[in-house]
Parts: structure tokens; C-alpha cells; sequence
């Protein structure tokens, strides 16, 4: 987009060229000065020029060796702070602007140009303002200005907060001497200019986990001081020694237990469960909402070790609140019956938050890992088992042979058939001592395991069939994933099928039932259950889903 003075275009946020031509033997300067919300610059180091040509923050370069007749600076956007509102654009000259022709600024995004003016009709002017990016509603714009200053390179840079050396001492060759501890004088740049640096301070003395708030030893002098994640506070304390007649908190003398080691003085001992029954009211809220993570839960064990209470306390006191915690997380992830790498790790990660271990938490483990061991099979991600004994076509691999019965209804009643149920990647197969069956995958329409029992469904009446097998989730995961692989029809990564709940539903229906089985009230290896079923016609909706353990859910299955 052309600009005339005055005219202003979107850019886009990445990294842009801002490239200044002209026709002459004039040598032009280009600068930049990094600007906050006030018009001026936070400090010296906001300013890039042929002494500093490249912002701390990377965000600004200077080009030392253009080519000939030009001058380029380097904006990327993406790594201004977010302090900075605008970035200047200026340049000097010996002598003065209206001897430049020709002068032409461009703002290239990789090699297209995006933004450009001519600077026409320059006054007698030493340094010159040309343009000026700057944020507006979240993105970044151009404005191009063509403003000048008589002053020169320092009454430009002055007038944005820069402080300049004085003149006089600005065209010296080297720098002065200075008197024993006074601090060097700036480095002349040249033509003459230079600016004052800031000293810069030296840098903070950081505790061992820097991101960590808690207690250090204090930095300036004896004892503890608290560090807030980020920087020292006002805040410290006595540094108490190790000593197993008093207490490690206050210092105050120890109770002693009867049988056992020392315990916390009574002062401590109140103060801490005073603390912990309010405490554990705003662990509970952060766990309803965003769990074990995020700067809400950092600042929960912030406030423990700001107390000097011991974080096995408030494990422990947070332990019901915390299993009931990881029943609503597995429920949830069971709701679909689909179980993501992502949803495995997450249950991994807030037990290690949450500390906790036992027998509940191994069950709940082994119940996730199952699930998502058969997530991997319906997806397709199939075994391949040794073939000894069996006649298989070339291209056929077997990817399962368990016992099975084969359950046929007959007019005086089932007759169940004992044998083998193998399933390839060609057809499912059954084979017993008198008989044998095989359906390829073409023929199938549906794989579904209910009561122990796996049921096929086929294209024909009389094509279907029923096994009974030891491990019918199992057993018909594998074979759902056989049939999506033989018919193509595997599930993209992260796509979902149709029995998908989606998380307020989750959350409105296990609020609702009060995270227990509606049926007998157990709390332990929930699922989500559909009242009417959805091959009836059933809806995924909060009115339609209640909650039910494991055993009442088959119970339920059963009777339908």
C-alpha cells in the first residue's frame, strides 16, 4: 500500500524489513527507539543505533553493512515486549535532508512490500522521523509522519527520553581520564554523538528453583526471606536450628508423643488445623474447576510453605476430596468410551499433584490403562499373533484366537458349539469339533459386546452370530478394529464418534446425581449411561444420562 504523509496501513505481526533508499552519495543513518504507553523510552537501551545496533530483546536490528545507498532495520513484532507501544522509525544525515533525492521508505513482510512512502519535499533538516509502528486493538500498524528536527541526531533522540553526552565531549577521539572510582565515561560514537548507558545493575542473587515461591536463605543477611516466584519480598523470618527438642516451625518446645518421635508444639498444632479447615474449602474449588494445575493451584502450596506447613498436611487433609477428584476424572473419560493418550497422562499427572497412591488409585489405574489398550484396538492399532496350526491366505494376518462358544437360537432352544473364534484381517472364523462358520469383513455390519456375550451383526438375516467368550470387551475391540480396518473406516487422531458428551453435560449430570450411583449409591467405578439407549433413539442430553456403577449399568444391560 502507498502512504502519503499522515497515512497509516495494517502490517502484519511477524518479522519485517523497514529499508530506506535514496539517490545520492549521502550516507543516511537509520535508528530505531522502542517507545512505552507515555511517548518515551523506558531507558537508553530502548535505543537502536550504529553504537548499538541490536535490542536486548531482540526485537530491533540494525543492518551494519547495507548496500549501497540504502539503510535497514529488522522489526520483529512477535518479539516486542508487551511494554513497548510503539517503535520509531528515524534517521540522520551530514548536512541535511533536502539534499536527498530520492528518498523512499518500504516495509517489506519477507520479500513483499507492504507498506511504502516517499518522503517528498524534506526540509533543511539533520535527523528525520519517518514512520512509526504502533498497536491497535491487538495488531500492528504503520504510520508514516516525515517529521524533522534542526537539532540533529540528539534533539531527536532527546525529545523521545534519551539522555546525550555533552556536545563538547562528544567529538573526542578517545575518552577522558577519569578520577579513581567514578564511573567510565560513554564510548563516543560516530560523528561525533554518543549517548549516556546506564550503569546496569548487578544481577539478583536467585534461589535454587527460581520459579518456585518458598522460603530461602536471605540473600542481604541472616536468617530466611521469602521469595514470591519472581523477586525478594520485604517479608522475612528467623532461621530456627535442627534441634529435636523444639519445634522446627516457631522454635518453641516440642510435645512428645507417647510412642513415636517428637510432634509439633500445641500452638503449632492448632494454628495449623485453624489454617488447614479453610485452606482445604479453596483446594476443593480449584479442583472442581481447573484441578491439580495452573497458577491457582501453584498458589494454594505457595500459601502451605508461606504458613511453614508441611506439604504432607495438606495432602492429607485434601485425600478425600482428592480420590473423589479421580473418580470424576475417569468417569468422564470413560463417558465416550474412548480413551486418549492425552486423557492417560493428564490422570498420571494429577496423581503425581495430588500425591496420592493405595489400592483405589491402582484400581483406577489398571482401568484406565484397559481403556485405552482398547481405544488402540477399536482405532486399528491391532496385534499380529503367530499363525501355528491354522491355513491362512498369503496376505491374511491373524490378529485373534481365544475359546468361544458359538451360540445358536434354535426352535427347542440354544445349542452352544465349542471352538476357537479367530479373527484376521480377511474374515472372523469360527471353528469347532463338527462344525465351522467364516464371515468376511465385507458382510459385517456391527461388532457389539453385551452380558458376556460378543454379538455379530451381518448384512444377511441369518448371517449374525453370538459367542460367549471370557473376555468379551476385549475380544470385541479387537474385532471392531479389524472391521474399521477392512472397511477403511478408522477414526482420524482427536475425532470423535457420535456417542461423544461433551464436558458441561459431563459436569451437570455428575452434579446433579451427586458423582454417585443413582441406583444403589455406590461411588466407585462409575460410568455415564444412557436411560434410553441410543439405538432406540435415545438423545445425549442431560436429561437422558444418569449415573451408575459398573455393576448396576450391566444389571441394566442385561433386563433391555
Amino acid at each position: 500500500m502507498k502512504l502519503t504523509k499522515g497515512g497509516h496501513a495494517p502490517v502484519p505481526t511477524s518479522l519485517l524489513t523497514v529499508v530506506l533508499s535514496w539517490q545520492s552519495d549521502h550516507e543516511v543513518d537509520a535508528h530505531a527507539l522502542l517507545l512505552a504507553d507515555d511517548g518515551l523510552v523506558r531507558s537508553d537501551r530502548d535505543f537502536v543505533f550504529f553504537n548499538a545496533p541490536r535490542h536486548v530483546s531482540q526485537a530491533v536490528t540494525l543492518d551494519p553493512e547495507p548496500a549501497p545507498g540504502t539503510a535497514r532495520l529488522s522489526v520483529s513484532l512477535p518479539r516486542t515486549e508487551s511494554e513497548v507501544a510503539r517503535i520509531a522509525v528515524t534517521g540522520s544525515v551530514t548536512g541535511s535532508f533536502a539534499d536527498v533525492p530520492g528518498l523512499i521508505l518500504t516495509v517489506f513482510d519477507h520479500n513483499r512490500p507492504v507498506a511504502w512512502f516517499e518522503v517528498t519535499a524534506a526540509e533543511p533538516v539533520r535527523a528525520m522521523l519517518f514512520g512509526e509502528f504502533y498497536r491497535r486493538d491487538g495488531d500492528w500498524r504503520f504510520r508514516a509522519i516525515a517529521q524533522g528536527w534542526a537539532s540533529g541526531l540528539a534533539g531527536i533522540v532527546t525529545e523521545f527520553g534519551v539522555r546525550v553526552d555533552d556536545p563538547a565531549d562528544a567529538g573526542r577521539a578517545e575518552p577522558p581520564a577519569r578520577a579513581p572510582g567514578s564511573e567510565p565515561s560513554p564510548r563516543p560514537g560516530r560523528r561525533g554523538f554518543a549517548i549516556e548507558r546506564e550503569v546496569p545493575p548487578a544481577p539478583p542473587v536467585l534461589p535454587p528453583n527460581p520459579e518456585r515461591a518458598d522460603w530461602h536463605p536471605d540473600p542481604h543477611g541472616p536468617g530466611l526471606r521469602w521469595w514470591d516466584g519472581e523477586a525478594w519480598t520485604a517479608t522475612t523470618r528467623a532461621a530456627l536450628s535442627v534441634d529435636a527438642r523444639h519445634c522446627a516451625r516457631c522454635g518453641r518446645p516440642r510435645r512428645w508423643r507417647l510412642f513415636g518421635g517428637p510432634a509439633l508444639c500445641r500452638e503449632c498444632s492448632e494454628e495449623i488445623e485453624k489454617y488447614l479447615s479453610g485452606w482445604r474449602g479453596r483446594a476443593e474449588r480449584v479442583l472442581r474447576t481447573a484441578g491439580p494445575r495452573g497458577s491457582e493451584w501453584d498458589k494454594l502450596w505457595a500459601a502451605l510453605r508461606y504458613q511453614r506447613i508441611e506439604a504432607a498436611a495438606g495432602f492429607g487433609t485434601l485425600r478425600p476430596a482428592a480420590q473423589d477428584h479421580m473418580e470424576r476424572l475417569v468417569t468422564f473419560a470413560f463417558a465416550d468410551g474412548v480413551i486418549d493418550q492425552s486423557e492417560l497422562d493428564d490422570f498420571e499427572a494429577a496423581i503425581a499433584a495430588l500425591a496420592l497412591d493405595g489400592p483405589l488409585i491402582e484400581d483406577l489405574r489398571r482401568r484406565m490403562g484397559r481403556g485405552r489398550m482398547l481405544t488402540r484396538l477399536r482405532s486399528g492399532e491391532l496385534p499380529v499373533l503367530g499363525a501355528t496350526g491354522l491355513h491362512l491366505d498369503p496376505a491374511e494376518r491373524l490378529h485373534l484366537n481365544v475359546p468361544a462358544i458359538h451360540i445358536r437360537q434354535l426352535a427347542r432352544g440354544p445349542k452352544l458349539t465349542e471352538g476357537r473364534l479367530i479373527c484376521s484381517n480377511k474374515k472372523l472364523r469360527f471353528t469347532g469339533p463338527d462344525t465351522g462358520t467364516e464371515m468376511p469383513w465385507a458382510r459385517v455390519v456391527s461388532v457389539t459386546a453385551m452380558s458376556g456375550r460378543v454379538s455379530v451383526a451381518a448384512t444377511s438375516a441369518r448371517g449374525g452370530a453370538v459367542f460367549e467368550v471370557a473376555d468379551p470387551d476385549h475380544v470385541a475391540a479387537t474385532m471392531e478394529g479389524a472391521l474399521r480396518v477392512a472397511k477403511r473406516l478408522t477414526l482420524s487422531p482427536g475425532r470423535r464418534d457420535t456417542r461423544s458428551i461433551s464436558q458441561e453435560i459431563k459436569a451437570q449430570v455428575w452434579q446433579r446425581d451427586g458423582g454417585k450411583c443413582v441406583e444403589c449409591g455406590e461411588s466407585h467405578y462409575l460410568e455415564f449411561d444412557h436411560i434410553i439407549p441410543l439405538s432406540r433413539g435415545g438423545a445425549t442430553s442431560a436429561a437422558n444420562l444418569q449415573i451408575l456403577c459398573r455393576a448396576c449399568n450391566r444389571a441394566k444391560g442385561a433386563n433391555l
